[in-house]
């Protein structure tokens, strides 16, 4: 099996790390992305990858730009909560953990939110390689390209108890935790989880490209996390969106 490190190329795997771009490099957790062209737009998608291998989380990216919105990243949490190994789950559709008591509404949910662009959370049963059910909180939220159109979407998945008991009280704890953020950082969480880069998040919002950075970075620090794609999750939990977020 190939190590975990950067998303790569099918040109570029076993060349030098590149100079001035450490965050992917430096992560333990995720596998190489293998598919040729995952990797389109320079430092933007190379940091969007590494997002996931700063979260423990269970988290895939997905390219609805391919037929049948295939996963083309994986971290090892997800391997982990589902058994499978990386080579087995690259290039396939998520619905490859569904399962004969899988609940028909919440895929509809996840291929309807799929289908209009948005986040949503659904709460579901999923099944691991060797059958076995576990019942988890799935995450998708799409994410933007350059010239507007949705790029990927980042998933992520957290297995939960037989109750909506562990999953009502995320929610809660997560609307307080984006409650203590700044009204300038709700704006930018909201946006991020809408699927915009800080460059179309500046716009918006009428600041430079700089300052969005800024705020990423401060309400990463606020939430006590590591990663845009886990602060995404606890936006999506906490019901955070762009009309609120003020």
């Amino acid at each position: 099996m190939r190590g975990f490190g950067r998303p790569v190329r099918g040109s570029d795997r076993g060349s030098a790390p590149r100079p001035g771009f450490n965050l992917a490099e430096r992560a333990e957790s995720l596998y190489p992305v293998t598919m040729d062209s995952a990797v389109q737009s320079g430092s933007a998608d190379e940091e969007l990858f590494a997002s996931i291998a700063a979260t423990p989380i269970a988290s895939v990216i997905t390219d609805p730009r391919r037929p049948d919105n295939p996963i083309v990243a994986v971290n090892r949490a997800f391997c982990e909560l589902t058994g499978y190994r990386e080579e087995e789950i690259v290039g396939r559709n998520c619905r490859f953990l569904a399962g004969p008591d899988t609940e028909p509404e919440a895929r509809a949910l996840l291929r309807d939110a799929v289908r209009d662009g948005r986040p949503t959370l659904a709460r579901m049963l999923n099944y691991r390689k060797d059958g076995s059910a576990f019942r988890n909180a799935v995450m998708i939220a799409p994410v933007f390209g350059p010239a507007g159109g949705i790029a990927y979407f980042i998933g992520s998945q957290m297995e939960t108890g037989e109750g909506e008991v562990d999953l009502e009280a995320r929610r809660r704890e997560a609307a307080g935790r984006v409650a203590a953020l700044t009204p300038r950082q709700r704006q930018v969480l909201a946006h991020m989880i809408a699927g915009y880069r800080n460059k179309q998040t500046a716009g918006f919002l009428g600041i430079d490209e700089k300052t969005v950075k800024m705020h990423r970075a401060a309400l990463l620090t606020k939430l006590g996390i590591a990663s845009s794609a886990e602060a995404i999750r606890i936006g999506v939990e906490a019901g955070l969106e762009i009309s609120g977020a003020g």
